[in-house]
């Protein structure tokens, strides 16, 4: 056992590649290569920086010591600086020119927005695997009648099929949001101490053409094609906050599923998947909680909780800058991404692996079934020559004897029955099964399950083709 505290989004719940995503080598890494791309494109516009000093800095862009880095931030109390002089140290020649006119939030917002994009990467790609599950969850129970709710009480039938394209909806609205976000994204850009590019001016001599060919030539080594027209110091700390909604968003999604499928598993007619060794309970062996969509909901319920502090850091920045963010924002950006892709995790192992029982959610129809079936039968028996205000009556009073049937006498609904056994029904006896066959009762369900599916969901999945084939994986 361990004697200090550990991160369960990075021991028990993220993946692997998010982690990796937001590690200090990764980090640290991109440090060095937007140190690169500047002196790259500062020699490129004139300043005296040789190739023998680029190539120094490309020889050492992946070899970090951090334990030299850790013990130059104990004396300079200043985490950048730290990684200045370790890299310097590495490459003794190139020392005088990395970080040639930049400030700190030159590497820390830069990188910091590579990582939010290559993390929006990692989330679409589990996010459209998650639909194309639920997709074929939808197809394949489009037909299935099962009882609708409205307040948690029995409402009209619908079908298993079609409630899986609420799930998928609200996935569909996140992705359409994600894909948005990511099409806004911009870095930082070189911009200088408060965002004036004061520094570079000076450094090309008042060439203001200079510093504008430098930002774009930056901008583009780290394989984008746009920078905030104008900062301060940092990126805005808006951009944090429409991450956080966007993630937000998800977990909403996500512990909406969850909260049916916890419903659905109390009610036996569907459950998540749960292993042969699986224990349900350390006291009752016979329960079969579900434990997979439970942390759903509770890895969502962090997540949403984090935009408001996002919110409220964005509003606080004093003027050009404020460093009141920085260690907020090292565990609030992160740590997000990582329940995020916890969540959808589980999403997909649960929507893989759902069991239906078929024969449980059909014994719950039937035992509803009579009470929104009595219209049909009553226009039925119109049809058939009754008098609709007399049959309408018989139906009322059969219908309170079945209702007390099952709460009084805790019995089976059996106004079917009764109402068979009525000669005042007798034109319909033989028809009464034939009229309450449940697919009578689900209107365009499975129709606008299959339509949804080919209209809505089938273009994204076309779209992200090369994303699909993931599965979810819980290892504890």
């Amino acid at each position: 056992m361990e004697s200090v505290y550990e991160n369960p989004l990075i021991s028990r719940y993220a993946g692997k590649e998010m982690c990796e995503n937001f590690s200090d080598l990764n980090r640290f890494k991109l440090f060095r290569r937007l140190w690169i791309a500047l002196a790259e494109s500062e020699k490129e516009l004139g300043l005296e920086i040789t190739d023998e000093q680029i190539a120094e800095l490309k020889a050492h862009a992946e070899d970090i010591d951090f334990e030299l880095a850790k013990s130059y931030e104990k004396t300079l109390r200043h985490d950048v600086m730290a990684q200045i002089y370790a890299y310097g140290d590495q490459c003794p020649n190139a020392r005088p020119i990395i970080h040639l006119g930049a400030t700190s939030s030159f590497v820390n917002c830069n990188s910091e927005i590579i990582i939010i994009d290559r993390a929006l990467d990692i989330i679409k790609k589990k996010l459209v695997n998650v639909i194309d599950k639920l997709k074929n969850f939808a197809l394949e129970y489009k037909n299935l009648p099962t009882l609708g709710y409205t307040h948690l009480q029995p409402a009209q039938l619908t079908t298993v099929g079609k409630r899986a394209t609420l799930w998928l909806q609200d996935l569909l609205m996140d992705y359409t949001s994600l894909s948005e976000l990511k099409n806004k994204i911009k870095l930082r850009g070189v911009k200088g101490t408060t965002g004036t590019q004061a520094s570079f001016y000076e450094l090309f001599n008042g060439d203001g053409e200079k510093v504008k060919a430098l930002e774009k030539s930056v901008v583009k080594k780290m394989g984008y094609d746009k920078a905030y027209a104008v900062t301060g110091q940092t990126y805005p700390r808006k951009f944090d906050y429409s991450v956080l909604s966007l993630l937000s968003a998800i977990s909403q999604s996500a512990y909406k599923f969850a909260n049916d499928i916890r419903l659905l598993q109390s009610m036996k007619e569907i459950e998540e998947p749960f292993e042969k060794t699986q224990v349900g309970s350390s006291a009752m062996a016979y329960k079969r909680n579900p434990m997979r969509s439970e942390r759903i909901c509770a890895l969502s319920r962090f997540v949403l909780s984090l935009p408001v502090n996002s919110a409220i850091t964005a509003s606080t920045q004093w003027f050009e800058r404020t460093l009141d963010d920085s260690a907020n924002r090292r565990i609030v950006n992160a740590q997000a991404f990582l329940a995020v892709d916890g969540i959808l995790n589980l999403y997909m192992n649960v929507a893989e692996n759902l069991v239906v029982y078929e024969k449980i959610i059909n014994k719950r129809v039937m035992a509803e079934l009579p009470f929104m079936a009595t219209e049909n039968i009553l226009m039925e028996c119109v049809k058939a020559g009754g008098d609709r205000q007399t049959l309408h009556e018989k139906i009322r009073v059969l219908s309170m004897e079945a209702g007390a049937n099952v709460k009084v006498n805790g019995g089976e609904n059996n106004l079917l029955d009764l109402i068979a056994a009525d000669d005042d029904f007798a034109a319909i006896k033989s028809k009464i099964s034939e009229i309450v066959d449940p697919k009578k009762f689900i209107g365009r369900a499975a129709e606008q399950t299959q339509e949804f599916i080919d209209e809505e969901v089938i273009p994204v999945l076309k779209e992200t083709a090369s994303l699909l084939g993931e599965s979810g994986n819980v290892s504890l």
